[in-house]
């Protein structure tokens, strides 16, 4: 066997899969076989420790994630308002300017026909 073959075969054999001779006899001749297998070993004891250990959350948890959840929905809304309200600045800044160029428009057309008139 080789150790690619070895290494794919490796997470069963930690698991308690019975392990075939060719197997067998090739993680015995190779020291890397061996401390892959071995790393398994200290991966899988490691997530076993893992199931019994419980971590309490602190008392004041609950609170901290509601008031930093709360002051993250605030500032949502108050960007939403401030970019509402910059777009009706915006239409009525345009607005303003499109009635003044209107404006001066008619006055000018006014002039320009009184002239026309009166010539």
């Amino acid at each position: 066997m080789r150790c690619d073959e070895v290494a794919r075969l490796l997470p069963e054999t930690v698991e308690g899969m019975p392990v075939d001779l060719a197997m067998q006899t090739h993680i015995e001749s190779c020291l890397r076989c061996q401390a892959e297998l071995a790393r398994y070993r200290r991966m899988l004891r490691a997530l076993q420790q893992l199931r019994t250990r419980f971590l309490e959350p602190s008392p004041s948890l609950l609170a901290q994630t509601l008031a930093a959840l709360e002051e993250a929905g605030e500032r949502h809304a108050v960007r939403s308002l401030l970019s509402g309200r910059r777009l009706a600045y915006a239409g009525a800044i345009g607005g303003a300017a499109l009635a003044t160029a209107g404006t001066a428009a008619a006055v000018i057309l006014a002039r320009s026909r009184r002239r026309a008139a009166v010539a």
